[in-house]
């Protein structure tokens, strides 16, 4: 399936006649096929995944019940910031309420959202990804506040939380969402097939083995399929996860946000270096 209605672009945009799969959930996909057709691409919305809530709801609550002790609250991802709003809302609080406090974002997407939200971050790393925050929370140091809740999916790299505990810090975790697999639209698989794609952009690592997996349920193998088309990937997480799974990668953002891949895949098909 294709993206909603755009104004057509002009023949000369830097992605006209170019075919994109965007491989994101419907929730997320509009962040990269908005900017995808407006520079003329062709973007074919493939969602292999979809957010729910999680299995249950016991952990957050009670987090949620004792905010008041954590000196850090940290948050991961759009979808982990949205369904914790959501959530503090039954125990008649939002994110807003939590202004003023320690508040860190895992990416400036992350952190753009709780902006919409009223709440200014008070730490955003520079790197976008959990790494980059460890850093950060290192410089800090444990000694200025330890207890720290982590609200993000019920599937998820245990780098930051690990990380946190051998620095010092005394770490909550519970789950917001989890991540479900779905199945894409046929059409857009029977393009895949055909060889009848130019890019495939990938924006996270679990995506990137959901779509593994999703293409072998439909008898294909993901890394014979993707030896054509150029596979483009947000960031390091990303592409470890392909190469993972045996893609090869062809162009990387440079930064892990939208803009960025977005900006690498019209350097790759402009010729230009990125």
């Amino acid at each position: 399936m294709t993206d909603g209605p755009h104004t057509k672009p002009s023949a000369s945009a830097p992605l006209s006649g170019r075919s994109v799969v965007v491989t994101r959930a419907v929730e997320q996909a509009s962040a990269l096929t908005a900017p995808l057709a407006a520079l003329g691409a062709e973007v074919l919305v493939m969602p292999v995944i979809a957010i729910a809530a999680p299995e249950d709801w016991d952990a957050a609550d009670r987090a949620i019940e004792r905010l008041d002790t954590y000196d850090w609250i940290i948050l991961t991802s759009t979808n982990g910031v949205d369904a914790f709003d959501e959530r503090m809302h039954l125990h008649g609080l939002r994110l807003a309420d939590l202004a003023g406090r320690h508040i860190a974002a895992v990416g400036s997407a992350t952190a753009t959202r709780l902006h919409e939200l009223g709440v200014d971050p008070s730490l955003v790393p520079s790197t976008f990804r959990a790494e980059g925050l460890v850093e950060a929370m290192a410089a800090i140091g444990a000694e200025a506040g330890p207890r720290v809740l982590i609200a993000r999916a019920a599937e998820a790299r245990e780098v930051l939380p690990d990380e946190l505990r051998a620095l010092g810090f005394e770490v909550d975790v519970t789950p917001v969402y989890r991540v479900i697999t779905v199945q894409p639209p046929a059409e857009v698989l029977e393009r895949l097939a055909a060889g009848d794609v130019d890019a495939v952009v990938f924006a996270s690592g679990g995506t990137a083995r959901r779509f593994v997996h999703v293409l072998a349920e439909a008898g294909m193998d993901a890394a014979t399929v993707l030896v054509g088309p150029v596979v483009a990937s947000i960031g390091p997480v990303t592409t470890d996860a392909l190469h993972e799974s045996g893609i090869a990668v062809d162009v990387q953002a440079a930064e892990s946000t939208v803009t960025s891949v977005v900006n690498a895949l019209v350097e790759r098909f402009s010729g230009v270096s990125g």
